[in-house]
């Protein structure tokens, strides 16, 4: 156990204060364990992933942050694989896999996140490969997982229990934590995989922002189907709208970018104004889809 650990370096956005304690959980008895206690000792606590899809007050965290770092990896017959939750999608998981002739994963490529986070948010890109342009979803490789719920059971459980949407599974609500996934891939030429895993980060690179040289979260606001969030506040000419250190991104309206020093003060700043500017000029309410952590005013 680590106190006053800051928390900016362990997100893709680089902002954020510090966790008055911070832990690393390294298998799911550990997970479990600290889980657990926390609730019993009546301190707040959080539980990291990636970091990616995150904003942390610029106050940090009152209480004990549990990184996730559960990587156990298996691959079992008939293209099956057990993951866990800690281990990130990009680029070990989707390496490993790519490297066995096993397709599914390959998909997410440049897209970070966890294994649990991929649960959580029911990961998706839209895959522009001929013939094959469509959103692919997460739930589309996944068998089933190993969960622990708020009562501190660990149960197995199927795809259909997170009853996935987009942005959404069922334990945005419950509270269970995820400990591994069971996933089931198809076998495929590893050439193959290479080209789809080239076009799909040859188009994710003309829109979306490098993350070493402008971290981010990716979409700060829900999809609208049939517009698009970003479309709309391209349309209220804010593309590019600079507030301190933080960007709406110049090159997708529905991004904001970390210039150098960003405060999460700031990056509320824009997203107040994207949604009020939007709501006053196109009646369309924009709903947020990334997650706050810590106090916010």
């Amino acid at each position: 156990m680590q106190r006053n650990v800051p928390l900016a370096p362990l997100t893709t956005f680089g902002i954020g204060g510090a966790a008055d304690l911070f832990y690393r959980a390294r298998t799911g008895e550990e997970l479990a364990l600290a889980v657990s206690t926390a609730r019993e000792l009546g301190v707040p606590s959080f539980v990291l992933g990636r970091g990616a899809n995150i904003l942390v007050s610029d106050r940090g965290f009152r209480g004990v942050v549990i990184r996730c770092d559960i990587s156990h990896m298996e691959f079992l017959p008939e293209g099956r694989v057990l993951a866990g939750a800690g281990i990130d999608t990009f680029p070990d998981l989707i390496n490993a896999t790519v490297a066995r002739g096993l397709g599914g994963i390959h998909h997410f490529v440049g897209i970070p996140s966890t294994v649990g986070g991929a649960v959580w948010q029911n990961l998706h890109f839209l895959s522009p490969a001929p013939a094959r342009e469509r959103t692919v979803f997460w739930d589309e490789v996944m068998e089933g997982a190993t969960i622990l719920t708020p009562a501190g059971e660990v149960r197995q459980v199927t795809t259909d229990y997170f009853r996935f949407g987009y942005d959404y599974s069922i334990i945005h609500d419950t509270g269970d934590l995820v400990l591994d996934v069971s996933l089931k891939l198809e076998p495929t030429p590893v050439d193959q995989l290479r080209k789809v895993i080239r076009e799909n980060l040859g188009w994710r690179n003309k829109r979306h922002p490098d993350l070493w040289l402008y971290p981010c979260v990716g979409s700060i606001f829900k999809k609208i189907e049939g517009i698009g969030a970003g479309r709309l506040i391209d349309e209220c000419g804010l593309k590019g709208h600079v507030h301190g250190a933080a960007e709406i991104f110049h090159r997708h309206a529905n991004i904001i970018v970390n210039l150098g020093g960003a405060t999460a003060e700031e990056v509320l700043t824009l997203i107040e104004l994207a949604r009020s500017t939007v709501a006053r000029e196109t009646g369309y309410e924009l709903e947020t889809e990334i997650g706050f952590v810590g106090e916010f005013p």
